[in-house]
Protein backbone atom coordinates (compact mmCIF):
# COMPACT_ATOMS: atom_id res chain seq x y z
CA UNK A 1 0.00 0.00 0.00
CA UNK A 2 1.27 3.49 -0.87
CA UNK A 3 2.18 5.63 2.13
CA UNK A 4 -0.21 8.63 1.86
CA UNK A 5 2.16 10.94 3.76
CA UNK A 6 5.09 10.26 1.43
CA UNK A 7 2.83 10.53 -1.60
CA UNK A 8 1.42 13.93 -0.70
CA UNK A 9 4.77 15.16 0.59
CA UNK A 10 6.10 14.49 -2.89
CA UNK A 11 3.14 16.36 -4.40
CA UNK A 12 3.76 19.33 -2.08
CA UNK A 13 7.44 19.44 -3.07
CA UNK A 14 6.44 19.34 -6.71
CA UNK A 15 4.10 22.26 -6.06
CA UNK A 16 7.03 24.22 -4.65
CA UNK A 17 9.13 23.45 -7.72
CA UNK A 18 6.37 24.38 -10.15
CA UNK A 19 5.49 27.57 -8.26
CA UNK A 20 9.02 28.86 -8.90
CA UNK A 21 8.79 27.86 -12.56
CA UNK A 22 5.33 28.77 -13.88
CA UNK A 23 5.48 32.51 -13.16
CA UNK A 24 2.26 32.57 -11.12
CA UNK A 25 3.97 33.85 -7.98
CA UNK A 26 2.20 31.48 -5.58
CA UNK A 27 4.01 30.91 -2.24
CA UNK A 28 7.37 31.88 -3.71
CA UNK A 29 10.53 32.72 -1.81
CA UNK A 30 11.85 31.02 1.33
CA UNK A 31 9.36 32.44 3.85
CA UNK A 32 6.15 31.67 1.99
CA UNK A 33 7.52 28.29 0.86
CA UNK A 34 8.17 27.21 4.43
CA UNK A 35 4.78 28.52 5.56
CA UNK A 36 2.95 26.62 2.80
CA UNK A 37 4.75 23.35 3.51
CA UNK A 38 4.05 23.70 7.23
CA UNK A 39 0.32 24.19 6.61
CA UNK A 40 0.06 21.21 4.26
CA UNK A 41 1.94 18.81 6.52
CA UNK A 42 0.17 19.90 9.70
CA UNK A 43 -3.17 19.34 7.95
CA UNK A 44 -2.06 15.86 6.86
CA UNK A 45 -0.86 15.10 10.38
CA UNK A 46 -4.15 16.12 11.99
CA UNK A 47 -6.19 14.25 9.39
CA UNK A 48 -4.18 11.12 10.11
CA UNK A 49 -4.34 11.62 13.88
CA UNK A 50 -8.07 12.35 13.84
CA UNK A 51 -8.96 9.17 11.98
CA UNK A 52 -6.62 6.82 13.84
CA UNK A 53 -7.16 8.39 17.28
CA UNK A 54 -3.64 7.20 18.09
CA UNK A 55 -2.50 8.41 21.55
CA UNK A 56 1.03 8.69 20.15
CA UNK A 57 -0.21 11.31 17.66
CA UNK A 58 -1.75 14.11 19.72
CA UNK A 59 -3.62 16.46 17.36
CA UNK A 60 -2.16 19.85 16.52
CA UNK A 61 -5.53 21.62 16.37
CA UNK A 62 -8.43 21.12 18.76
CA UNK A 63 -10.28 18.55 16.66
CA UNK A 64 -13.16 18.36 19.14
CA UNK A 65 -14.64 21.38 17.38
CA UNK A 66 -14.93 19.34 14.16
CA UNK A 67 -17.44 16.59 13.36
CA UNK A 68 -16.12 13.11 14.08
CA UNK A 69 -14.64 11.33 11.04
CA UNK A 70 -17.16 8.57 11.64
CA UNK A 71 -17.13 4.83 11.20
CA UNK A 72 -15.33 3.58 8.14
CA UNK A 73 -13.26 6.72 7.62
CA UNK A 74 -10.00 5.81 5.94
CA UNK A 75 -6.64 7.38 6.66
CA UNK A 76 -5.84 7.53 2.95
CA UNK A 77 -9.02 9.46 2.14
CA UNK A 78 -8.57 11.88 5.05
CA UNK A 79 -4.91 12.61 4.33
CA UNK A 80 -5.60 13.02 0.61
CA UNK A 81 -8.44 15.46 1.25
CA UNK A 82 -6.41 17.48 3.76
CA UNK A 83 -3.43 17.72 1.43
CA UNK A 84 -5.54 18.45 -1.65
CA UNK A 85 -7.58 21.17 0.07
CA UNK A 86 -4.57 23.02 1.46
CA UNK A 87 -2.54 22.69 -1.73
CA UNK A 88 -5.40 23.88 -3.94
CA UNK A 89 -5.89 26.90 -1.70
CA UNK A 90 -2.19 27.78 -1.59
CA UNK A 91 -1.37 26.99 -5.24
CA UNK A 92 -4.64 27.54 -7.15
CA UNK A 93 -3.00 27.52 -10.59
CA UNK A 94 -1.92 23.90 -9.98
CA UNK A 95 -5.35 22.60 -8.94
CA UNK A 96 -5.76 20.36 -12.05
CA UNK A 97 -2.57 18.54 -11.04
CA UNK A 98 -3.79 18.10 -7.46
CA UNK A 99 -7.19 16.94 -8.74
CA UNK A 100 -5.52 14.24 -10.82
CA UNK A 101 -3.57 12.93 -7.82
CA UNK A 102 -6.70 12.99 -5.66
CA UNK A 103 -8.62 10.99 -8.27
CA UNK A 104 -6.09 8.19 -8.00
CA UNK A 105 -5.15 8.33 -4.32
CA UNK A 106 -8.24 9.70 -2.58
CA UNK A 107 -11.83 8.55 -2.10
CA UNK A 108 -14.38 11.35 -2.11
CA UNK A 109 -17.14 8.89 -1.15
CA UNK A 110 -15.38 7.89 2.06
CA UNK A 111 -16.21 9.63 5.34
CA UNK A 112 -12.54 10.41 5.79
CA UNK A 113 -12.64 12.76 2.81
CA UNK A 114 -15.05 15.23 4.41
CA UNK A 115 -13.12 15.06 7.67
CA UNK A 116 -9.83 15.79 5.88
CA UNK A 117 -11.38 18.77 4.11
CA UNK A 118 -12.62 20.20 7.41
CA UNK A 119 -9.23 19.73 9.07
CA UNK A 120 -7.54 21.49 6.15
CA UNK A 121 -9.96 24.40 6.25
CA UNK A 122 -9.45 24.77 10.00
CA UNK A 123 -5.69 24.94 9.44
CA UNK A 124 -6.06 27.50 6.66
CA UNK A 125 -8.37 29.57 8.86
CA UNK A 126 -5.86 29.42 11.69
CA UNK A 127 -3.17 30.98 9.46
CA UNK A 128 -5.40 33.36 7.51
CA UNK A 129 -3.97 36.48 9.16
CA UNK A 130 -0.34 35.68 8.41
CA UNK A 131 1.43 38.56 6.64
CA UNK A 132 2.72 38.28 3.10
CA UNK A 133 6.22 38.88 1.81
CA UNK A 134 5.65 42.34 0.31
CA UNK A 135 8.20 45.07 1.04
CA UNK A 136 5.54 47.51 2.23
CA UNK A 137 7.07 50.73 3.51
CA UNK A 138 10.50 49.24 4.28
CA UNK A 139 13.30 51.62 3.31
CA UNK A 140 16.99 50.63 3.30
CA UNK A 141 19.28 52.59 5.60
CA UNK A 142 22.31 54.45 4.21
CA UNK A 143 24.27 53.71 7.40
CA UNK A 144 27.39 51.55 7.54
CA UNK A 145 26.66 47.89 8.14
CA UNK A 146 23.02 48.07 7.01
CA UNK A 147 21.37 46.06 4.26
CA UNK A 148 21.08 47.57 0.81
CA UNK A 149 20.31 46.03 -2.59
CA UNK A 150 22.85 43.96 -4.49
CA UNK A 151 24.69 46.58 -6.61
CA UNK A 152 24.84 44.02 -9.43
CA UNK A 153 21.02 43.65 -9.24
CA UNK A 154 19.96 47.08 -7.97
CA UNK A 155 16.27 46.67 -8.79
CA UNK A 156 15.83 43.43 -6.86
CA UNK A 157 13.66 44.89 -4.10
CA UNK A 158 13.26 43.42 -0.61
CA UNK A 159 11.76 40.10 0.45
CA UNK A 160 9.48 39.84 3.49
CA UNK A 161 10.72 42.67 5.76
CA UNK A 162 7.66 42.37 8.02
CA UNK A 163 6.90 38.67 7.73
CA UNK A 164 8.86 37.47 10.75
CA UNK A 165 7.81 40.03 13.33
CA UNK A 166 4.14 39.97 12.29
CA UNK A 167 3.72 36.17 12.19
CA UNK A 168 2.59 34.01 15.08
CA UNK A 169 4.43 30.78 15.75
CA UNK A 170 3.63 27.34 14.39
CA UNK A 171 5.04 25.19 17.21
CA UNK A 172 7.69 27.20 19.09
CA UNK A 173 7.16 28.07 22.75
CA UNK A 174 9.11 31.34 22.57
CA UNK A 175 10.68 33.75 20.09
CA UNK A 176 14.33 32.68 20.21
CA UNK A 177 16.69 35.61 19.74
CA UNK A 178 20.26 35.95 18.48
CA UNK A 179 23.23 38.05 19.50
CA UNK A 180 24.04 41.12 17.43
CA UNK A 181 26.38 40.30 14.52
CA UNK A 182 29.96 41.58 14.75
CA UNK A 183 30.96 44.71 12.85
CA UNK A 184 34.35 46.42 12.57
CA UNK A 185 36.14 44.19 15.06
CA UNK A 186 38.65 41.36 14.66
CA UNK A 187 35.95 38.70 14.22
CA UNK A 188 34.28 40.72 11.49
CA UNK A 189 37.56 41.43 9.71
CA UNK A 190 38.45 37.73 9.72
CA UNK A 191 35.05 36.91 8.21
CA UNK A 192 35.44 39.64 5.60
CA UNK A 193 38.84 38.38 4.52
CA UNK A 194 37.49 34.83 4.27
CA UNK A 195 34.47 35.59 2.10
CA UNK A 196 36.38 38.08 -0.03
CA UNK A 197 38.68 35.24 -1.11
CA UNK A 198 36.37 32.21 -0.93
CA UNK A 199 33.31 33.85 -2.45
CA UNK A 200 34.71 36.00 -5.24
CA UNK A 201 33.42 35.75 -8.81
CA UNK A 202 35.72 33.52 -10.91
CA UNK A 203 36.49 36.26 -13.42
CA UNK A 204 37.77 38.51 -10.61
CA UNK A 205 40.14 36.05 -8.93
CA UNK A 206 43.09 37.77 -10.60
CA UNK A 207 42.31 40.94 -8.64
CA UNK A 208 42.92 39.31 -5.25
CA UNK A 209 46.07 40.19 -3.29
CA UNK A 210 49.13 38.01 -3.85
CA UNK A 211 50.19 35.10 -1.61
CA UNK A 212 46.70 33.83 -0.81
CA UNK A 213 46.58 30.77 -3.07
CA UNK A 214 46.05 28.48 -0.07
CA UNK A 215 42.88 30.38 0.88
CA UNK A 216 41.17 30.55 -2.52
CA UNK A 217 37.95 28.67 -3.15
CA UNK A 218 38.69 25.08 -4.11
CA UNK A 219 36.83 22.99 -6.68
CA UNK A 220 35.13 21.13 -3.83
CA UNK A 221 34.02 24.39 -2.20
CA UNK A 222 32.58 25.68 -5.47
CA UNK A 223 30.61 22.47 -5.85
CA UNK A 224 29.40 22.58 -2.23
CA UNK A 225 28.20 26.16 -2.58
CA UNK A 226 26.08 25.32 -5.61
CA UNK A 227 25.00 21.88 -4.30
CA UNK A 228 23.06 23.43 -1.39
CA UNK A 229 21.73 26.49 -3.23
CA UNK A 230 18.09 26.04 -4.40
CA UNK A 231 17.77 29.84 -4.43
CA UNK A 232 14.26 29.97 -5.87
CA UNK A 233 15.39 29.01 -9.36
CA UNK A 234 13.09 27.63 -12.04
CA UNK A 235 12.71 23.83 -11.80
CA UNK A 236 14.28 23.83 -8.32
CA UNK A 237 12.32 25.88 -5.81
CA UNK A 238 13.61 26.83 -2.38
CA UNK A 239 15.71 25.31 0.43
CA UNK A 240 12.72 23.85 2.35
CA UNK A 241 12.13 21.60 -0.67
CA UNK A 242 15.76 20.44 -0.59
CA UNK A 243 15.69 19.57 3.12
CA UNK A 244 12.42 17.65 2.67
CA UNK A 245 14.08 15.65 -0.10
CA UNK A 246 16.88 14.70 2.28
CA UNK A 247 14.48 13.73 5.07
CA UNK A 248 12.52 11.58 2.58
CA UNK A 249 15.74 9.72 1.81
CA UNK A 250 16.20 8.92 5.50
CA UNK A 251 12.55 8.05 6.14
CA UNK A 252 12.41 5.62 3.23
CA UNK A 253 15.70 3.98 4.22
CA UNK A 254 14.45 3.59 7.79
CA UNK A 255 11.23 1.95 6.61
CA UNK A 256 8.98 4.39 8.45
CA UNK A 257 5.33 3.54 8.93
CA UNK A 258 2.74 6.08 7.71
CA UNK A 259 2.15 7.08 11.34
CA UNK A 260 5.85 7.76 11.82
CA UNK A 261 5.96 9.78 8.62
CA UNK A 262 2.92 11.80 9.65
CA UNK A 263 4.77 12.77 12.82
CA UNK A 264 8.21 13.25 11.25
CA UNK A 265 7.16 15.45 8.33
CA UNK A 266 4.85 17.52 10.52
CA UNK A 267 7.74 18.14 12.93
CA UNK A 268 10.18 18.93 10.11
CA UNK A 269 7.90 21.36 8.32
CA UNK A 270 6.58 23.04 11.47
CA UNK A 271 10.23 23.59 12.44
CA UNK A 272 10.97 25.17 9.06
CA UNK A 273 7.79 27.22 9.27
CA UNK A 274 9.06 28.67 12.54
CA UNK A 275 12.59 28.97 11.15
CA UNK A 276 11.25 31.23 8.41
CA UNK A 277 9.46 33.37 10.98
CA UNK A 278 12.30 33.75 13.48
CA UNK A 279 15.13 34.05 10.95
CA UNK A 280 13.31 36.82 9.09
CA UNK A 281 12.46 38.60 12.32
CA UNK A 282 16.18 38.65 13.19
CA UNK A 283 17.20 39.55 9.64
CA UNK A 284 15.24 42.77 9.66
CA UNK A 285 15.94 43.48 13.33
CA UNK A 286 19.69 43.65 12.66
CA UNK A 287 19.33 44.62 8.96
CA UNK A 288 22.93 43.53 8.33
CA UNK A 289 24.64 44.09 5.00
CA UNK A 290 25.69 41.36 2.60
CA UNK A 291 29.33 40.80 1.58
CA UNK A 292 28.77 42.39 -1.83
CA UNK A 293 28.02 45.68 -0.08
CA UNK A 294 30.28 45.24 2.94
CA UNK A 295 33.42 44.47 0.93
CA UNK A 296 32.82 47.19 -1.67
CA UNK A 297 32.13 49.78 1.05
CA UNK A 298 34.56 48.57 3.71
CA UNK A 299 36.62 51.73 3.61
CA UNK A 300 34.88 54.53 5.49
CA UNK A 301 35.24 56.85 2.51
CA UNK A 302 32.82 54.67 0.51
CA UNK A 303 29.06 54.17 0.59
CA UNK A 304 26.01 56.44 0.73
CA UNK A 305 26.94 57.81 4.17
CA UNK A 306 30.77 57.97 4.26
CA UNK A 307 32.22 59.06 7.59
CA UNK A 308 35.57 60.34 6.30
CA UNK A 309 37.52 61.19 3.17
CA UNK A 310 40.40 58.90 2.21
CA UNK A 311 42.66 58.87 -0.84
CA UNK A 312 44.31 55.56 0.13
CA UNK A 313 41.55 53.06 0.82
CA UNK A 314 41.95 50.04 3.09
CA UNK A 315 43.59 46.96 1.58
CA UNK A 316 40.62 44.97 2.92
CA UNK A 317 38.26 46.95 0.69
CA UNK A 318 37.58 46.27 -2.97
CA UNK A 319 35.07 48.75 -4.42
CA UNK A 320 34.60 46.54 -7.52
CA UNK A 321 34.23 43.16 -5.76
CA UNK A 322 31.48 40.77 -6.85
CA UNK A 323 30.59 37.28 -5.57
CA UNK A 324 30.24 33.97 -7.35
CA UNK A 325 26.64 34.51 -6.25
CA UNK A 326 23.54 32.46 -5.69
CA UNK A 327 23.25 30.43 -8.90
CA UNK A 328 20.58 31.54 -11.34
CA UNK A 329 20.00 27.95 -12.42
CA UNK A 330 17.98 27.34 -15.60
CA UNK A 331 18.14 31.02 -16.48
CA UNK A 332 20.39 33.25 -18.57
CA UNK A 333 20.25 35.98 -15.91
CA UNK A 334 23.21 36.89 -13.73
CA UNK A 335 23.91 35.15 -10.45
CA UNK A 336 22.82 37.30 -7.53
CA UNK A 337 22.91 38.12 -3.85
CA UNK A 338 19.50 37.42 -2.22
CA UNK A 339 17.19 40.37 -1.60
CA UNK A 340 17.08 40.30 2.20
CA UNK A 341 19.61 40.97 4.98
CA UNK A 342 22.47 38.58 5.67
CA UNK A 343 22.17 37.78 9.38
CA UNK A 344 21.20 35.10 10.20
CA UNK A 345 21.44 32.85 7.16
CA UNK A 346 18.07 31.46 6.13
CA UNK A 347 19.75 28.38 4.66
CA UNK A 348 21.57 27.73 7.94
CA UNK A 349 18.40 28.21 10.01
CA UNK A 350 16.10 26.11 7.81
CA UNK A 351 18.67 23.35 7.41
CA UNK A 352 19.54 23.10 11.10
CA UNK A 353 15.87 23.17 12.15
CA UNK A 354 14.79 20.47 9.67
CA UNK A 355 17.78 18.15 9.95
CA UNK A 356 18.27 18.45 13.70
CA UNK A 357 14.62 17.71 14.47
CA UNK A 358 15.03 14.65 12.24
CA UNK A 359 18.04 13.65 14.35
CA UNK A 360 15.94 14.01 17.49
CA UNK A 361 13.13 11.95 15.95
CA UNK A 362 15.57 9.09 15.40
CA UNK A 363 16.90 9.13 18.94
CA UNK A 364 19.77 11.62 18.95
CA UNK A 365 19.77 13.27 22.38
CA UNK A 366 18.84 16.87 23.06
CA UNK A 367 22.11 18.79 23.29
CA UNK A 368 24.05 16.38 21.06
CA UNK A 369 26.30 18.28 18.63
CA UNK A 370 28.24 15.39 17.10
CA UNK A 371 28.25 13.47 13.82
CA UNK A 372 25.61 10.75 13.46
CA UNK A 373 25.07 7.67 11.30
CA UNK A 374 21.61 8.54 9.97
CA UNK A 375 22.89 8.77 6.39
CA UNK A 376 25.01 5.63 6.58
CA UNK A 377 25.18 3.80 3.23
CA UNK A 378 23.04 6.53 1.64
CA UNK A 379 23.84 9.16 -0.96
CA UNK A 380 22.07 12.19 -2.34
CA UNK A 381 21.89 14.01 -5.67
CA UNK A 382 21.13 17.72 -5.43
CA UNK A 383 19.03 18.92 -8.35
CA UNK A 384 21.61 21.68 -8.79
CA UNK A 385 23.90 18.86 -10.00
CA UNK A 386 21.54 16.29 -11.52
CA UNK A 387 22.85 16.20 -15.08
CA UNK A 388 19.74 18.04 -16.31
CA UNK A 389 19.62 21.57 -14.91
CA UNK A 390 21.81 24.27 -16.42
CA UNK A 391 23.94 27.14 -15.22
CA UNK A 392 23.26 30.69 -16.38
CA UNK A 393 25.30 30.17 -19.53
CA UNK A 394 22.98 27.36 -20.59
CA UNK A 395 25.52 24.63 -19.80
CA UNK A 396 24.25 21.43 -18.18
CA UNK A 397 25.94 20.77 -14.84
CA UNK A 398 27.07 17.14 -14.44
CA UNK A 399 25.29 14.75 -12.13
CA UNK A 400 27.05 14.55 -8.75
CA UNK A 401 26.38 11.78 -6.25
CA UNK A 402 27.37 12.92 -2.75
CA UNK A 403 27.56 11.03 0.55
CA UNK A 404 27.80 12.23 4.13
CA UNK A 405 29.83 10.00 6.49
CA UNK A 406 29.06 12.41 9.35
CA UNK A 407 25.34 12.10 8.72
CA UNK A 408 22.82 14.89 9.12
CA UNK A 409 25.18 16.76 11.44
CA UNK A 410 27.73 17.01 8.64
CA UNK A 411 24.97 18.35 6.41
CA UNK A 412 23.95 20.99 8.96
CA UNK A 413 27.48 22.39 9.16
CA UNK A 414 28.29 22.07 5.45
CA UNK A 415 24.98 23.63 4.39
CA UNK A 416 25.53 26.57 6.74
CA UNK A 417 29.04 27.29 5.53
CA UNK A 418 28.25 26.72 1.84
CA UNK A 419 26.91 30.25 1.52
CA UNK A 420 30.37 31.70 2.20
CA UNK A 421 31.65 29.77 -0.83
CA UNK A 422 29.07 31.58 -2.97
CA UNK A 423 30.07 34.94 -1.50
CA UNK A 424 26.54 35.78 -0.33
CA UNK A 425 27.05 35.34 3.44
CA UNK A 426 29.53 35.99 6.21
CA UNK A 427 30.51 32.87 8.17
CA UNK A 428 28.92 34.26 11.36
CA UNK A 429 25.57 34.30 9.54
CA UNK A 430 25.74 30.51 10.05
CA UNK A 431 27.75 30.29 13.30
CA UNK A 432 30.61 31.81 15.24
CA UNK A 433 34.00 30.22 14.55
CA UNK A 434 37.05 29.44 16.66
CA UNK A 435 40.52 30.69 15.79
CA UNK A 436 41.11 27.59 13.66
CA UNK A 437 37.95 28.31 11.65
CA UNK A 438 35.84 25.45 13.06
CA UNK A 439 32.29 26.18 14.26
CA UNK A 440 31.84 27.47 17.80
CA UNK A 441 28.22 26.70 18.59
CA UNK A 442 28.63 27.50 22.28
CA UNK A 443 29.59 31.16 21.89
CA UNK A 444 27.03 33.64 23.23
CA UNK A 445 26.87 37.32 24.07
CA UNK A 446 26.62 38.56 27.66
CA UNK A 447 22.85 37.90 27.61
CA UNK A 448 23.35 34.28 26.61
CA UNK A 449 22.21 34.76 23.01
CA UNK A 450 24.02 32.66 20.37
CA UNK A 451 25.36 33.75 17.00
CA UNK A 452 24.02 32.64 13.61
CA UNK A 453 21.41 30.53 11.90
CA UNK A 454 22.67 27.08 12.90
CA UNK A 455 22.26 27.70 16.66
CA UNK A 456 18.89 29.35 15.96
CA UNK A 457 17.68 26.37 13.93
CA UNK A 458 18.88 23.95 16.61
CA UNK A 459 17.03 25.92 19.30
CA UNK A 460 13.86 25.83 17.22
CA UNK A 461 14.16 22.08 16.65
CA UNK A 462 14.79 21.23 20.30
CA UNK A 463 12.05 23.58 21.50
CA UNK A 464 9.42 22.06 19.20
CA UNK A 465 10.50 18.47 19.82
CA UNK A 466 10.39 18.86 23.59
CA UNK A 467 7.10 20.78 23.59
CA UNK A 468 5.43 17.93 21.70
CA UNK A 469 7.17 15.23 23.75
CA UNK A 470 8.69 13.94 20.52
CA UNK A 471 5.31 12.75 19.23
CA UNK A 472 4.26 15.63 17.01
CA UNK A 473 4.11 19.43 16.89
CA UNK A 474 2.18 21.14 19.66
CA UNK A 475 0.33 24.26 18.56
CA UNK A 476 2.23 27.42 19.47
CA UNK A 477 0.77 30.16 21.62
CA UNK A 478 3.52 32.60 20.55
CA UNK A 479 1.98 35.75 19.12
CA UNK A 480 3.45 38.22 16.61
CA UNK A 481 6.04 40.53 18.13
CA UNK A 482 4.75 43.58 16.27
Amino acid sequence: MTDPILLWNEVALEANRVSHTNGKGEQTGPTLSSRALAIVHLAMYDAYAGVTNDPNLPPYLDLSALPSPGTGASVEAAVAAAAHTTLASLFPSQKPFFDAILAGAGDISNAGHVFGEKVAQALLNDRMNDPGAAAGDYKPSPQRGRHRPDPDNPGQGFHAPFYGARSKGFAITQRHMLAKPPLDNSEYLRALREVRVKGIAPELMGTLPENIDDRKRSIDETLIGIFWAYDGSAELGTPPRLYNQIVRRVAIAKGNTPAQNASLFALVNAAMGDAGILAWEQKYLYDFWRPVVGIREHDRSLGPAPTEADNNISDDCDPLWLPLGAPNTNSRNKNFTPNFPAYPSGHATFGAAALHITRLFYGISIGDRKPDNLFKDLDFVSEEFNGINTDNRGTVRPRHNRNFPGGLWQMIIENGRSRVDLGVHWVFDAFAVKNDGTPDLTKTDTDGKPFGGVPLGIKIAEDIFQAGAGKGPKKSTVLPSS
